[in-house]
């Protein structure tokens, strides 16, 4: 598990060179995925972002601040253009996807179309096997949300709120969000943080600045401590909380 936190700030190597830094992540709020890092490129790009699929990061994700991409330099440079402060839409996504020769995610019945995992395929593929072939997707249906927007959304029991967003937690390989750090202290004496499992939220209501999940307040107030500093067997605990309390399916 990584912290979309601790990966704020981190410097994206590529094969000639820095990119930039990343400022912050869109997830799509269907799969509960990572699908890009948007990445400021400092004085090199001025005054453009650029997005970072997870299928140019190299694995292992290093944790010493430096994230090594299969790109050069030049490739970044002549991506298509995207205004990362606007909704981006499928439009630019096939723009960009069709650039770099990755497949459309959002085709198939997997989290990255072909697979599990943002791994390319080794040999060249068919235009189905790469998603080029896909379902009728509106121009504006597009689910991608900024992880610096919905840091600070309430988080809605099915009884009433509870807490806020405060920070997400991904598998760094297949880069899927499979928690939420929420901060219960505002809402409750003797508050604490907790993890709220992507499964258990219903919908995020992108008007009111929600996130709605099935459990109880009861539930998320026994959720665990969670604390990030401390290695643990959180998720076990987790998972037998959840369990207790009929939440786990």
């Amino acid at each position: 598990m990584r912290s979309i936190r601790q990966l704020h700030g981190s410097t994206l190597h590529a094969s000639d060179g820095d990119i930039g830094r990343v400022k912050e992540a869109y997830f799509d709020d269907e799969a509960w995925t990572i699908r890009y890092l948007v990445v400021d490129t400092g004085g090199w790009l001025v005054g453009r972002d650029v997005l970072i699929s997870p299928y140019s990061v190299q694995q292992p994700l290093g944790s010493g601040g430096i994230v090594e991409v299969a790109l050069t330099r030049e490739q970044v440079e002549r991506s298509p253009p995207i205004d990362t402060h606007q909704p981006v839409s499928r439009r630019h996504e096939r723009e960009y996807l069709d650039y770099y020769g990755y497949p459309l995610y959002w085709s198939g019945g997997s989290l990255w179309a072909m697979g599990a995992y943002p791994v390319l395929a080794p040999v060249p593929a068919s235009d189905a096997e790469r998603g080029l072939v896909e379902r009728e997707v509106p121009p504006e249906d597009t689910h991608l949300r900024s992880t610096a927007a919905v840091t600070g959304y309430a988080i809605q029991a099915s009884d009433g709120s509870i807490g806020h967003v405060e920070d997400f937690l991904f598998d760094d390989e297949s880069w899927a969000v499979r928690y939420l750090v929420v901060d219960t202290r505002r809402w409750w004496p003797g508050g604490k943080k907790v993890l709220l499992a992507t499964r258990t939220i219903e919908r995020v209501d992108w008007a009111q600045s929600k996130v709605f999940t099935r459990l109880t307040r009861e539930a998320v107030k026994n959720s665990p401590d969670y604390d990030d500093s401390v290695e643990s067997d959180y998720e076990s605990r987790l998972y037998d909380a959840d369990r207790n309390q009929g939440h786990w399916s």
